[in-house]
């Protein structure tokens, strides 16, 4: 008996599309997609907010100097000549960083594991690469998926039935979070 559902692909094409669910359903909150397809991505993704539930305030705070840019009103880097040579200003800032402890380092590495890379563009410049945005997804699960279900002890997402599909008539599902 099988482990889990073939989904009609090869090894690849099956764990390239659980990613790719399970990264938009975190992301965006819900999908729509066949039962079959909604029940493997449930698996993965209930795994995760687990793992981000128990990891979640597994983190030291540090403050850190950092050297940043001086600008001028217009957004522009100062520069001051010295030598002969144009050279940046520096200000230095002191800052507050979350620092991972090895445990939620660990959890972290595994959330890469499942999830993709996600870029966020803004709608006016869609299709260009000004202002584009990359978002840590971990960071995400962390932050705002887990304090939602600290006090659950599972059951994170939800299966609703929408009806079959009008091609191949294959039962669609919403799959969200609750």
């Amino acid at each position: 008996m099988a482990k889990y559902r073939k989904l009609g692909r090869t090894s690849s094409q099956r764990k390239a599309l659980l990613r790719n669910q399970v990264t938009n359903l975190l992301y965006h909150g819900r999908i729509v997609t066949t039962q079959a397809k909604a029940k493997e991505v449930q698996k993965i993704a209930e795994g995760l907010i687990a793992l981000a539930v128990k990891e979640k305030d597994n983190f030291e705070t540090v403050k850190v100097t950092a050297k940043v840019a001086k600008k001028d009103k217009d957004g522009k880097r100062v520069k001051e000549v010295k030598d002969g040579k144009k050279v940046t200003v520096y200000d230095e800032v002191e800052k507050e960083i979350k620092k991972d402890l090895p445990s939620r380092l660990h959890a972290r590495h595994q959330m890469l594991r499942v999830l993709y890379p996600i870029t966020e563009v803004p709608a006016k410049n869609a299709g260009k690469k000004r202002n584009t945005k990359a978002v840590d997804m971990p960071a995400k699960l962390f932050d705002e998926i887990a304090p939602k279900y600290v006090d659950r002890k599972g059951g994170y997402t939800r299966i609703i039935k929408i009806g079959q599909r009008k091609g191949d008539a294959a039962m669609e599902v919403v799959l969200e979070l609750v």
